[in-house]
């Protein structure tokens, strides 16, 4: 394949902008303030404009670097350029979560899922699409608290990350809601032991993401493009997909 073969290849394919646009107004963990801004030149009388930001690391489609939850693990200026550039494995589950709102992926989904579409490939980027970004704009219906004040969101299973690390040596993972955890896992534990489990891996994740409905099982390539914040445990993401034209 030639230089040009390949820019044609990458410029023919589809893209899937897989994050949310980021403002004050988007759903975010409780303990996090929103993300405040001035406007601190402008064109007149400046010249220029210019303005001041400030947000939480982890606000709206954000990249989790390990740090994040895992001591002496590295932070987000850290990762390669190769981990953010990887192939997409998505997991379809969305019609499990809309009968469940408390679904978890398990072991045996994973391998149900594998039998039918074909092994998850080593160094790969395992999304769970959930269906759940299409909460985003509905702030009540995003959290789904109880009386309680109890989240029923879907999530990963502590079990269902060990297989795709010891099993599959996957790189990455992503899901649409908050957390890694499901809700109820979360309440039961009184922590977010998947997320802990992860991210103590020395490996990363991207949270909140967008359109994965969009994307095919398999075929595609994710492209993770973080700030390159030095000693960061995270940062908002504009995260895409590739995907061939057929």
């Amino acid at each position: 394949m030639t230089q040009t073969d390949f820019a044609q290849l990458l410029l023919s394919a589809k893209r899937v902008d897989l994050s949310h646009p980021v403002s004050n107004e988007i759903p975010k963990f409780s303990a996090l303030e929103i993300l405040t801004e001035k406007v601190i030149f402008n064109i007149d009388p400046d010249g220029f404009y210019a303005k001041e930001y400030t947000l939480p690391s982890q606000y709206g489609t954000h990249i989790d670097a390990p740090i994040h939850f895992a001591t002496g693990k590295r932070t987000l200026d850290e990762l390669t350029v190769d981990e953010l550039i990887l192939p997409l494995y998505v997991l379809h589950f969305e019609e499990k979560v809309e009968v469940d709102a408390d679904f978890t992926v398990s072991v045996a989904d994973i391998q149900a899922y594998e039998q039918e579409h074909g092994q998850i490939p080593t160094g790969s980027f395992v999304a769970f699409s959930s269906g759940w970004s299409k909460r985003w704009e509905d702030h009540n219906a995003f959290y789904n608290k109880d009386e309680s004040g109890v989240s029923h969101t879907p999530g990963w299973s502590v079990e269902a990350l060990e297989y795709l690390h010891k099993e599959r040596q996957v790189t990455a993972i992503g899901h649409e809601t908050l957390d890694t955890d499901s809700g109820v896992d979360y309440a039961r534990a009184g922590s977010l032991p998947a997320e802990y489990y992860w991210l103590a891996l020395d490996k990363y994740q991207v949270e909140v993401m967008n359109h994965l409905d969009q994307l095919p099982t398999q075929g595609a390539v994710i492209i993770v493009a973080p700030v390159n914040i030095v000693g960061s445990p995270g940062f908002s993401v504009r995260a895409f997909a590739l995907v061939p034209n057929e």
